[in-house]
């Protein structure tokens, strides 16, 4: 591709900040609210319409689990936002801390009021277009585009929970990408809604998900008149009336960093969604013959791209010890979730799958540091979300909305923190201090 030089120019500039978190996805909103509360002068930037990510604007019709299988571990600003999910979807019980369906109307609302009332500012439809860096790693403008053009943006610290770690790629963080070898990511996921489903025979008949043998999901993946359905893959929950959720599909090869891909994952999921409606027309009748395509996701559901290199990396042997961290910020016990290739699923028999999952036992958790959070290089930025330092097995783990939750609201506290010092050093911040001052705010930090 050719290079264009703009003609010079200025921008307008406003470094009045002191934190400036990047993405509105569920690390993002607990990422501001928390700064917001601390009193740091915090805004909040988002590309879509939407706050929430993939709970709202991508459809994801359920949380992943919120406990342990003994008690809620994503405490804090997270448990407050599942039970506030809870009290306001009637056919779900009060006590349902696992697969939580999702009412993403409900949601939006709940992200919206959490960020608002802690004193944040949200931009909305507002992009990451740039980043400024000095000679000694730090961020010194962010350039934010939107109906009012291209503005410069300073803050004394930036919260990076853009998912891909675009902030901090831009800014010359090192990271990893996809597979170490073959550079293959994770397939993604269009989740869609129907609605005018049959609610007895949805309940009675089989069940759609991929563990059941005798899911009409196997046989759909079969039929060549479907061939956008590659395979089982199709969970799913009731949102509303008549309305079941689906996680379903994989679209194979999306890079969400590359805008052709991902375009064109988009157009093909549309169409997958067209065609899994009328697959489920024709092999689950009785639940689906009526059914109606109501809604596919605004964002694709992307599982991995980027993962910074932060000063400590999370990788499978902590998991699988169980591994504690005396600066860890947050629990985690989601199991390793990575979503493989065609290929790679012929080559592996279930059992092989079950012992790389290698789900835990009850009351079983692992922490996350604090430096997994901090890019190398880069003094005034903090990582949330699915791009922090991990290797790839963990990263299948740490990528679920849960963990992001609660990992935002640490790098939130955590950036207000290091606002207030006249030198700004994410990396310096005293992780005691931290981890007193979330369980303040009602975090799960075990001694």
């Amino acid at each position: 591709m050719a290079r264009y030089t703009l003609t010079q120019r200025e921008i307008q500039f406003d470094d009045s900040w002191d934190v400036i978190v990047i993405g509105g996805g569920p690390a993002g909103c607990t990422a501001a609210a928390s700064a917001a509360r601390e009193g740091a002068k915090t805004l909040l930037v988002e590309a879509t319409g939407v706050l929430g990510g993939m709970g709202t604007s991508g459809l994801v019709p359920a949380w992943c689990p919120f406990t342990d299988k003994e008690q809620i571990i994503y405490k804090g600003l997270a448990e407050g936002i599942l039970k506030q999910c809870i009290a306001g979807m009637d056919h779900v019980p009060k006590d349902q801390f696992n697969w939580t369906p999702i009412d993403a109307e409900l949601l939006k609302r709940i992200y919206d009021d959490l960020v608002t009332e802690a004193g944040a500012s949200v931009l909305f439809h507002t992009v990451l277009s740039a980043v400024d860096t000095d000679d000694d790693g730090h961020v010194t403008a962010v350039i934010l585009s939107n109906k009012a053009g291209l503005t410069a943006y300073r803050a004394k610290t930036y919260v990076d929970c853009s998912g891909d770690a675009d902030l901090a790629a831009w800014a010359g963080a090192e990271f990893h990408k996809g597979d170490d070898q073959t550079g293959e990511m994770q397939p993604g996921t269009h989740c869609l809604l129907l609605s005018n489903v049959d609610m007895y025979h949805y309940a009675h008949g089989e069940a759609l998900h991929p563990a059941n043998p005798n899911s009409p999901a196997h046989q759909m993946a079969k039929d060549p008149r479907y061939p956008l359905i590659t395979d089982a893959h199709a969970c799913n929950n009731i949102v509303g009336p008549g309305t079941i959720g689906f996680n379903a599909g994989h679209i194979w090869e999306v890079d969400n960093t590359d805008p052709v891909s991902l375009s064109n994952a988009l157009i093909q999921g549309r169409k997958f969604a067209a065609q899994f409606r009328d697959a489920l027309a024709e092999y689950h009748p009785k639940a689906y013959a009526g059914s109606f395509l109501v809604s596919t996701g605004s964002l694709m559901g992307i599982r991995e791209t980027r993962r910074i290199m932060g000063d400590y990396v999370l990788t499978r042997e902590d998991y699988i010890e169980r591994r504690s961290f005396p600066d860890e910020i947050a629990r985690n016990s989601y199991y390793l979730d990575v979503h493989l290739s065609l290929a790679a699923k012929k080559d592996k028999t279930e059992a092989q799958l079950d012992k790389e999952n290698a789900r835990y036992g009850p009351g079983e958790s692992h922490g996350i540091p604090y430096r997994c959070l901090t890019p190398k290089g880069l003094k005034n930025v903090l990582v949330a979300g699915r791009a922090i330092s991990s290797d790839r097995a963990v990263q299948g783990s740490t990528r679920v909305m849960p963990v992001c939750l609660a990992m935002g609201e640490a790098a939130g506290l955590a950036a207000a923190i290091a606002s207030t010092s006249d030198v700004v050093d994410t990396h310096a911040v005293d992780t005691n201090d931290l981890r007193q001052r979330l369980r303040e705010y009602g975090a799960y930090l075990p001694e």
